[in-house]
């Protein structure tokens, strides 16, 4: 089945791209979350304007996740945990835990799914974590592991 993609997916194409993709595929999940449209010369036509509006709105987004960039890429988050010996947390640091340390320090709302750790933080220490706020816009951010006392 013939489609045109209305949003970026990772790995498929981007908006306007006219892919041929299984029919499974095409019925069951980019038609239903609106991903991407039949291929008729009707909704060619209409998904050229959309994707004016969608490249306009999509500058706006990155312009906006540069300036959140700028704004956390001097900020040290410092986070105090108990620790047992040889400096390992008791629990751990999650993504929700640096989004929280990032809004009371700089009123800057993030969401925890935009924090790229590989794994939760169990020890003291520093750590740069990443920060993926749009496709194209990563920060990096240090995080401050201090022992509760």
């Amino acid at each position: 089945m013939e489609v045109i993609l209305k949003k970026r997916i990772d790995g498929l194409g981007v908006p306007g791209d006219v892919l041929k993709v299984a029919d499974g595929y095409a019925r069951n999940y980019l038609l239903p979350k609106q991903l991407a449209v039949h291929a008729t010369e009707r909704n060619r036509r209409h998904l050229e304007h959309q994707i004016r509006v969608i490249e306009q709105q999509e500058s706006k987004d990155k312009e906006h996740a540069q300036e959140i960039a700028a704004q956390i890429a001097d900020v040290t988050c410092h986070l105090t945990r108990r620790a047992g010996e040889n400096d390992r947390l008791f629990g751990s640091v999650t993504p929700a835990d640096i989004v929280e340390s990032v809004r009371a320090s700089t009123n800057v709302e993030l969401d925890r799914r935009v924090i790229e750790l590989a794994e939760p933080i169990r020890e003291l220490g520093a750590f740069t974590v990443s920060v993926k706020l749009h496709a194209d816009v990563t920060a990096e951010l240090r995080v401050v592991v201090e022992r509760d006392e």
